[in-house]
C-alpha cells in the first residue's frame, strides 16, 4: 500500500511539473507579447493581460507542492542541523500531522463556498474585456492544496524507518 501511494504521489508530481511548465511557457509568451505589443505597436489586449494573470497564478498555486515533492522546502528550526536522521524523520511526521495538514485541509473547507459560488457563476475576469473561465483558474488553489496534502503525505513516508528525512 505504502508503495502505490508513493507511485500515485510521483506521478502526480510529474503531472503537477508539467503543468507548471505549461504555466511558465505561457506565462512568458503572453508577458513578452505584451511588451512587444504595447511598446512596439501602441496596442494593448485586456484579454492577453488576463491570461498572464491567470499562468501566474496557476505556475504559483501548483509550484507549493512540485517544491515539496522536490524536497525543496525549508525547515525554519535550527535544531535541526545538529540531530540525526530519526528526528528528522520523527519532526516531518509531527509537521505534517500538526501543520500542513490541518492548514491545507482549512484552506480546502474554508475555500469550498467561494468555488462553489465562482463555478455557479461561471465567475469571468472583472475587467471589461476580460476572459471568461476565472473559475477554472481559482479551481488551482484547492487542487494545489490536496497535492500538497499528498506530497507531505509521501515525503514523510519515503523517509520511512531507518532511511532518513527528505529535507
Amino acid at each position: 500500500m505504502r508503495g502505490l501511494f508513493l507511485n500515485i504521489a510521483a506521478l502526480l508530481d510529474r503531472i503537477t511539473r508539467a503543468a507548471c511548465m505549461v504555466a511558465v511557457l505561457l506565462l512568458v509568451a503572453a508577458v513578452l507579447t505584451i511588451v512587444v505589443l504595447r511598446y512596439g505597436f501602441g496596442v494593448g489586449y485586456i484579454g492577453l493581460q488576463d491570461f498572464a494573470n491567470y499562468a501566474f497564478a496557476i505556475l504559483l498555486a501548483l509550484s507549493v507542492p512540485v517544491c515539496l515533492a522536490q524536497g525543496g522546502h525549508v525547515r525554519v528550526e535550527v535544531i535541526s542541523e545538529r540531530m540525526g536522521p530519526s528526528y528528522l524523520r520523527i519532526a516531518d511526521a509531527v509537521a505534517l500531522v500538526l501543520f500542513l495538514i490541518p492548514a491545507f485541509g482549512l484552506l480546502i473547507w474554508a475555500y469550498w463556498p467561494e468555488l462553489r459560488y465562482a463555478w455557479q457563476i461561471r465567475e469571468a475576469s472583472i475587467e471589461t474585456g476580460g476572459l471568461p473561465g476565472l473559475y477554472l483558474v481559482k479551481t488551482t488553489l484547492p487542487i494545489a492544496a490536496g497535492l500538497t496534502i499528498v506530497q507531505g503525505i509521501a515525503a514523510v513516508l519515503r523517509a520511512g524507518p531507518g532511511e532518513g528525512a527528505s529535507s
